[in-house]
């Protein structure tokens, strides 16, 4: 167990009927304010106009940057700085899912930059400054409404990378399940997924000796909560109890509090990174083909105890299976609750990724020849779970 420093400074307004204090929240930092937002869904929920009225009725000024793609682009974040310096923009408010929000990261601190933000993502330059950030949540899936960190693609590059900062940290977030009514059955389980992936990618099935076992137990619920809800949500999509356990268990699972006491090392998050920079794929859907095919390829005496542990915590399994017979029939049940439950489909060359790319990917995922884990992963590792999963 690591030593650790746990501060999260977002403030959250949770429920129905709190957009009444999104302008009284953003007026002590400013009146200009840009706007920042994806493809229209938040015109067609009518969300855009709530927005824009309630920031009008307390005589703030808005700008706007639409358009931000789901994998964001360099360019985009570039776009959006630079009418943050024409206009003298104080606030930046992100309505949209994790894609908006971590572009708008990117802005806040780009802003204060003189050049491409790509210098400030890859550490060339270091985020000195940034603009505050407010957040109105439309998707419960990143977790970035209550985190620091985003992740920026550069086509040009084939390149999707992260930027993590205490600067980029959002002010005030507000999230209101009802903003999630509208979101497609498919987003919701890809949404899903990543929820799950953050929690026992990044710290459940971590190589840590010692970790609290409180923390653990922490995870295990969060995650049959995602198990639960899930499937609620996608056959049921206006059930309010089910859109708000998905969208408080999204931010739970990457806001710090779950990976105290443990070092982040999130294997399958970097492999599908390097999938989603070549083909432009569904994050979360990424995150499902491969998680599967990750575990079978780490399963060993090391590695089955902790597998087992989540079956028998969260499926219910039976604790007397061995663990390599445990930890077999642990992925066997992600495997239907990610396939067949949600109905993700199964394989990359179902989302039309081929194996051309794969070694230059694979080397990509690992900058210094190993790729950090809950088993370390070279090169030829990562290629091979490329190949187990087309």
């Amino acid at each position: 167990m690591k030593d650790f420093v746990f501060q999260n400074t977002t403030k959250i307004y949770f429920g129905k009927n709190q957009l009444g204090h999104l302008g009284e929240e953003i007026k002590p930092y400013g009146s200009r304010i840009l706007l920042v937002y994806g493809g229209g869904s938040i015109k067609r929920i009518g969300l855009y106009e709530k927005v824009r009225n309630e920031l009008k009725s307390k005589g703030l000024t808005v700008f706007e940057l639409a358009g931000v793609e789901p994998n964001p682009r360099h360019t985009t974040v570039n776009k959006g700085a630079d009418i943050c310096k024409k206009e003298k923009i104080d606030v930046i408010l992100a309505v949209g899912g994790g894609s908006t929000i971590d572009c708008s990261k990117a802005i806040a601190a780009t802003r204060y930059y003189d050049g491409d933000c790509w210098d400030l993502v890859t550490g060339k330059a270091p985020v000195t400054q940034a603009l505050p950030l407010f957040t109105v949540l439309t998707i419960a899936a990143t977790g970035s409404e209550m985190d620091c960190g985003g992740v920026i693609s550069n086509v040009e590059t084939n390149e999707k990378l992260g930027l993590v900062d205490p600067l980029l940290q959002p002010k005030v977030s507000f999230l209101d399940p009802t903003n999630t009514f509208s979101v497609s059955a498919y987003q919701t389980a890809c949404g899903s997924v990543d929820i799950l992936s953050h929690i026992f990618d990044c710290f459940y099935f971590a190589d840590d000796e010692g970790k609290m076992d409180m923390i653990d137990r922490v995870m295990e619920e969060v995650i049959k909560t995602v198990v639960k809800y899930a499937p609620i949500a996608i056959k049921e999509p206006g059930n309010y109890e089910a859109r708000a356990n998905l969208m408080w268990a999204a931010s739970w699972a990457l806001n710090g509090f779950l990976g105290t006491g443990t070092v982040m090392a999130p294997t399958c998050h970097m492999i599908e990174h390097e999938v989603s920079a070549f083909y432009d794929i569904t994050h979360g859907h990424g995150l499902a083909i491969l998680t599967p095919h990750w575990m079978e390829y780490i399963l060993d005496e090391t590695t089955a105890p902790q597998f087992k542990k989540f079956d028998v915590n969260v499926f219910n399994v039976d604790a007397s299976l061995s663990d390599i017979e445990g930890a077999r029939e642990a992925i066997a049940r992600f495997k239907d609750f990610v396939f067949n439950t949600l109905g993700l489909k199964s394989r990359l060359s179902d989302l039309g990724v081929d194996d051309k790319n794969f070694a230059a990917m694979a080397n990509k995922a690992c900058p210094n020849g190993i790729l950090a884990g809950y088993k370390k992963l070279t090169p030829s590792d990562i290629e091979a779970i490329f190949k187990m999963s087309l």
